[in-house]
């Protein structure tokens, strides 16, 4: 009897339960908005550096993190290789030999990070033949490289030109060649985008006079939330004493440092936000309460318990609270998955602040289901602790003074 009470109560006055609904939905879209962009964001970062280049792990010969050189290269065996393929977290393995030469053609110069691979797996971990904007992608016997964008406009380079490395190989041997540029790619990291050569992982080898080497496998998981796993069952069955394996937290602190100070940050301005969230829902409660005193003071007069009244009430706020809530996860998560496919992107000194940390300069957003649970948890919390106020309202009400105001 009393839920069935409670609903009906709730819809004699529409007006003031339909602002009450909005303010709560309106809640959920805007904690929802704000989440998904910063998660977005976060997923957007490490997917530009991991599942675009670094992958979600690497092994390198032991001491290759402290003294990058082509000197702690390692010899790449077979049963390495599917040894780390055999592991059931892990979707792709590639073998790969960067280092740094200098590119020149004509009289441009400037200094790139080149990349040796295997250019069937390497499509696999970062799908290198979707980036590939003018001419072709390497295959396995490929004598020619691809060279990224913006370093191609820089040096003044186009499809079947001719691109000259120079740098130092394996043990200081001389490193020169000449090779036709048989495609061009884009990164959308702009820093990438910027210095890339890639190279087939044979061509690269005899370059650097390094046959057969390779500064790092480089391991991409099946998914982001598969790496800690993945990483204990690479470490149980690899030689530490040989080799070293590192997570691309490891490998890039600095992006992870980054990302905790914007984690502080969001967590300050959700506190910031569930705080006017809450004044917002309490101003709500507050007008439904005053403006029912004189109804409770008659219900109170005819014999009503107050634990029977304050109950109703509650129910009230509690129905009025789920419908504000799914109606927020409703109007929310179209909205988010429409900004998930057409990201925010900045220009201007903004975009431009983006590419000076290497980043694509655009706001990404996330849908993942958690998102919307989590805002709704918190908010519906924010709810129920409002709720009390009724009840100490009725808990002190006066009949005869209520029905006088």
């Amino acid at each position: 009897m009393f839920f069935r009470l409670a609903w009906r109560n709730i819809w004699r006055n529409k007006r003031r339960t339909l602002i009450t609904i909005f303010s709560i939905m309106f809640a959920v879209l805007l904690a929802s908005f704000t989440r998904s962009m910063q998660i977005g964001s976060f997923n957007h970062m490490i997917d530009n550096v991991v599942q675009f280049f670094s992958g979600h792990a690497q092994i390198h010969q032991l001491g290759y993190s402290d003294d990058k050189s082509l000197d702690n290269t390692f010899e790449v065996k077979a049963d390495l290789v599917q040894q780390t393929e055999q592991n059931q977290n892990v979707k792709a393995v590639v073998a790969r030999i960067e280092s740094f030469a200098l590119a020149s053609n004509e009289n441009q110069t400037k200094g790139v990070l080149v990349i040796g691979t295997e250019p069937d797996k390497e499509d696999k971990l970062t799908q290198l033949s979707k980036k590939v904007v003018q001419g072709s992608m390497l295959h396995a016997k490929s004598k020619g490289v691809l060279v990224a964008e913006e370093l191609a406009k820089y040096l003044k380079l186009r499809v079947h030109d001719t691109i000259v490395l120079i740098s130092q190989g394996y043990h200081g041997a001389n490193a020169a060649g000449k090779y036709p540029v048989d495609g061009i790619i884009k990164y959308p990291n702009p820093e990438l985008n910027k210095q890339i050569v890639v190279l087939n992982l044979k061509q690269a080898q005899h370059f650097y006079d390094a046959i057969n080497r390779a500064t790092s496998l480089v391991i991409l998981a099946n998914s982001g939330d598969e790496v800690d796993e993945m990483m204990k069952g690479i470490k149980s069955k690899l030689n530490l004493d040989v080799y070293e394996v590192e997570d691309w937290k490891e490998m890039m602190p600095e992006i992870v440092s980054h990302m905790e100070l914007d984690l502080l940050s969001g967590r300050v301005m959700n506190g910031i936000l569930y705080m006017i969230i809450g004044f917002g829902i309490y101003g709500t409660i507050l007008m439904m309460t005053n403006e029912r005193r004189y109804e409770f003071g008659v219900l109170l007069s005819v014999g009503m318990k107050r634990l029977q009244l304050s109950f109703i009430v509650w129910l009230e706020i509690m129905y009025i609270a789920i419908v504000g809530l799914l109606a927020g996860t409703l109007v929310s998560f179209p909205v988010t998955l429409y900004f998930k496919y057409n990201p925010i992107r900045f220009t201007g000194d903004w975009g431009r602040a983006y590419e000076d940390f290497g980043f694509e300069p655009i706001m990404a957003f996330s849908v993942h289901p958690s998102i919307y649970l989590n805002q709704v948890l918190v908010i519906f919390i924010i709810v129920v602790f409002m709720s009390f106020y009724p009840v100490r309202f009725l808990h002190k009400l006066k009949p005869v003074e209520a029905m006088r105001h």
